[in-house]
């Protein structure tokens, strides 16, 4: 214990003394620069900050800090000059969140070098004298894979050649190289952060494809190294661990403007940038390797590496099998001719190759299943599949539809005319195939079905794959139902017992290494049944899930939406892992990485490479351990159904109070985040109709409530849930479940996380509102609950006491932003005043938006 406390404070030194003091270092020198000339602009923003700290804690309001300021600091203070200054400090603060993450990412190995997590070598050196434990660990690792999906989701605000300066800055700070640091942030000035226009879905998977080409690409294959020579040194045999995944471009029931075409742009996107990463690698090889008997195989590589990455007129084929057999040549030469000189080079080549063959990421597709149904429902009113279905199939039961579906392969004769959605369907069903056969099957073989609530939504995709090009032998497919209400989780373990003993379903498993992928989504839970809820019913879903998949012999993988913020499950994600029990299957750990957590956690080949070996050996050590889940225990059991129970009803009456969508569209940026362009996606599904929360994406609804510092989704319910305890007289049942089980402490600690980044103190003046007073009092009564439950319950003195080095970082960056969320509330107010000219309405909404942009960077998991 004393040794942990040790680190803790060594880390928080280090972290004020290479990150703080740094920050503070480098800020003066850029708060001398020139933005668009404005020579006031670095003198006044510092007094601006003082302010607006000042001011809240006045309890005064965003127009009367922000009146007051100019008053007292500035002489011009025209409505046209306030907006004209606000505007260039929100410039300013933009570029010191990128700074401050330049700062941190620099700092990164010194900050993480010291971890909790064992390491794979240091798991196999304990098996060495432990014959059970070898072998288990040999088993563990034979089953064992880590796959990483980067979704589209739009809180990434950077753009690509933001992240450029942001890699070469960290490179800079890293040495302390003071010239370049000026030059870079001199750029960094006068590069725009935001696109004029709605980047289409294709933009934004090359956007998020700068990850894959300049991080993930070097990062997963230094890890695959490192995991091949451990294997090795221990006489076993090397096994690819890592998997890539990627969303943009497949996600159709994320963003409805995904289509065909675009699909199988970004699959030939995704190949040809992967093809110029290996180009460029065998360069640098070729520069080496100049010797005797490999120059005929070397040639023949780089012709076939050029015309891949360059000539876009060529056929694609999957060739990764053709350029191992090449590079195994080479190093066959190297080896016996030429005493292995280099032969690392092209064993690093041969390993890129292996793990991302000619694909780079597998292309998830993902739709809706009141889509999936309509589109069922329109083939089935066509030649031949018309004869196969009586007229009132849609009024059947579940029952008699499955007994109905025949699952013959058929050629099915359209009518012209076809919803739009329809066809889509239709034409990407027919498509994946050319994407598999130009890239790999594993570039596009998985489909998920988004809001999958009964057996037939997946037996039915399965029909529409066999009357559209498909057969029963080479459907190369695997279905995944993704399971998002409280009351899908529910039921998920009966659907998929349905599905188990189905027999052409079963067969097809048979066909696909008896293995099913599970994804279980925490968006719409979180903003169903509010975030305790949504966690305790994904838990007990997984129980389910795995006890039914294994008395069917499944290999069961969960597929974990959890790469956001805490309030949608992210947070200190390897511990989530490692705390599992031997209930829950976690052999194969998959999760989605999206928004700031790509460029927070992954953003640098650093932090990339750090992140993913804490997720394999949280992994590894989970399925080592085994160890009995003690939520499952009957006293914690019950205390935690309680909890989730009450959490929930005091969420729902919350959501279900009349204001409470009036609120959010009244004080926060809701309704302008479909005007910023960032996303190609609607803010909601319903997207010609009125606000309603069921149609609210919930990357919408956490984004607003980020902006407020409120973030409810993150902790509403759980204070009342605790303090019920409490005066029930379970209070030390509850406490010991915390300080027991990794699982609940891990979903507490990720609570306060979120909590640390409220400040109900920016808007204490929402009290005296006559309409909305009461409303703010109730979320504030429950956070002050919450923190005063939680405090408690983890025996702290203040929010992630155990986390110093994370608490500080948040504490700056939220420091940072505070003039950002003053000058939105300031525009807001100016937006409600229905007589505000055309021409000042722009304005204001122009200010609001471009504040949403370096809130969200600077929350990093926020939203």
């Amino acid at each position: 214990m004393m040794q942990k406390q040790k680190a803790t404070g060594q880390k928080e030194s280090i972290f004020n003394n290479e990150v703080v003091s740094r920050f503070e270092l480098y800020n003066s020198l850029f708060l001398t620069l020139p933005f668009y000339k404005v020579k006031d602009t670095g003198t006044l923003l510092p007094l601006f900050i003082k302010h607006c700290e000042d001011g809240v804690k006045a309890r005064e309001n965003s127009g009367q800090i922000i009146r007051s300021f100019f008053d007292k600091y500035t002489q011009n203070n025209s409505e046209k000059d306030v907006i004209d200054l606000l505007f260039r400090f929100i410039q300013y603060i933009e570029r010191q969140v990128v700074l401050f993450d330049a700062v941190e990412d620099a700092s990164f190995n010194k900050l993480n070098t010291m971890d909790d997590q064992s390491s794979l070598h240091s798991y196999l050196s304990k098996g060495v004298d432990n014959e059970v434990l070898s072998h288990k660990i040999e088993k563990l690792i034979e089953e064992f894979s880590l796959r990483l999906v980067l979704t589209a989701h739009p809180t990434q605000f950077y753009p690509g050649s933001v992240l450029s300066i942001i890699t070469d800055l960290t490179a800079a700070i890293k040495i302390n190289d003071v010239l370049s640091i000026n030059q870079l942030l001199q750029q960094l000035g006068k590069t725009p952060f935001f696109n004029k226009k709605s980047p289409t879905p294709v933009d934004e998977a090359l956007s998020l494809a700068w990850y894959m080409e300049n991080v993930f690409y070097f990062a997963a294959a230094q890890i695959q190294s490192e995991v091949d020579q451990s294997l090795n040194e221990f006489q076993l045999e090397s096994k690819k661990i890592i998997e890539l995944g990627f969303w943009p471009g497949g996600d159709r029931d994320g963003n409805p403007n995904v289509h065909a075409q675009d699909t199988i742009q970004v699959a030939k996107m995704l190949r040809q940038i992967l093809f110029r990463c290996y180009y460029r690698d065998f360069r640098n090889l070729k520069r080496r390797i100049t010797f005797r008997g490999v120059e005929d195989t070397i040639a023949v590589v780089q012709e076939v590496l050029y015309q891949n990455a360059f000539d876009n007129n060529i056929e694609a084929k999957n060739i990764a099998a053709e350029l191992q057999s090449h590079l195994n040549n080479i190093k066959t030469t190297l080896i016996k001719d030429h005493d292995g000189l280099f032969v690392d080079l092209v064993d690093d080549l041969i390993r890129k190759v292996n793990l991302y063959g000619c694909h780079f990421a597998s292309l998830d597709i993902r739709q809706d299943s009141r889509v999936l149904r309509d589109v069922h429902a329109f083939c089935r009113q066509s030649k031949p599949i018309i004869s196969l279905f009586p007229e009132n199939y849609e009024g059947l039961s579940e029952t008699e539809k499955i007994k109905i579906l025949s699952f013959k392969s058929a050629k099915v004769i359209y009518p012209e005319q076809s919803d739009e959605l329809i066809n889509d369907t239709l034409q990407t069903i027919s498509e994946i195939r050319e994407i598999q056969t130009s890239n790999g099957e594993l570039a596009c073989h998985r489909f998920i079905i988004s809001n999958c609530q009964q057996a037939s939504d997946i037996l039915q995709l399965v029909e529409l794959f066999l009357w559209n090009g498909w057969n029963e032998d080479n459907l190369t497919i695997d279905f995944v139902p993704l399971f998002e209400t409280v009351n899908d989780l529910e039921g998920a373990s009966q659907i998929m017992e349905t599905l188990y003993t189905h027999p052409f379903y079963r067969k097809h498993l048979e066909k696909r290494g008896n293995k099913q992928d599970i994804m279980l989504g925490f968006s719409d839970s979180t903003k169903d049944g509010g975030y305790l809820m949504a966690n305790w019913s994904i838990f007990n879903a997984k129980v389910a899930l795995t006890k039914t998949s294994d008395e069917h012999n499944i290999k069961l993988a969960f597929f974990d939406g959890r790469g956001g913020p805490p309030a949608r499950g992210g947070g200190k994600t390897h511990r989530f892992y490692a705390s599992m029990g031997k209930e829950i299957a976690n052999k194969n750990i998959q999760l989605t990485i999206q928004g700031q957590t790509i460029s927070s956690q992954y953003g640098s080949i650093d932090s990339a490479e750090f992140n993913i070996a804490q997720l394999i050996n949280a992994g590894i050590s989970a399925g080592i351990r085994e160890k009995h889940n003690i939520l499952l225990d009957p006293i914690h059991k019950d205390i935690l159904d309680v909890m989730a129970n009450e959490s929930y009803e005091a969420f729902v009456a919350l959501r279900n109070h009349p204001l409470f969508l009036r609120y959010l569209e009244k004080f926060s940026p809701l309704t302008l985040l479909s005007k910023i362009n960032i996303s190609s996606r609607p803010v909601k599904r319903n997207s010609g109709g009125p606000l309603k929360l069921e149609d609210l994406r919930a990357i919408s609804f956490v984004t607003a409530w980020s902006q407020l510092k409120q973030n409810i989704p993150g902790f509403y319910g759980i204070g009342t849930a605790l303090k019920s305890q409490e005066e029930k007289g379970n209070w030390e049942n509850v406490h010991q479940t915390y300080h027991q089980s990794g699982y609940f402490k891990t979903i507490i600690d990720n609570c306060m996380m979120s909590m640390s980044k409220s400040d109900f103190a920016i808007t204490a003046h929402f009290a005296n509102d006559q309409e909305f007073g009461p409303f703010w009092k109730t979320l504030h009564e429950e956070f002050e609950l919450s923190k005063a439950m939680l405090l408690k319950l983890s025996d702290h003195s203040v929010l992630m006491e155990n986390y110093p080095v994370e608490r500080r970082s948040i504490a700056v960056r939220e420091k940072i932003v505070l003039p950002l969320v003053l000058i939105q509330h300031y525009a807001l107010g100016h937006l409600g005043n229905e007589d505000l000219a055309e021409d000042k309405r722009q304005a204001y909404e122009k200010l609001a938006i471009r504040t949403v942009y370096g809130i969200v960077n600077a929350g990093r998991n926020l939203a």
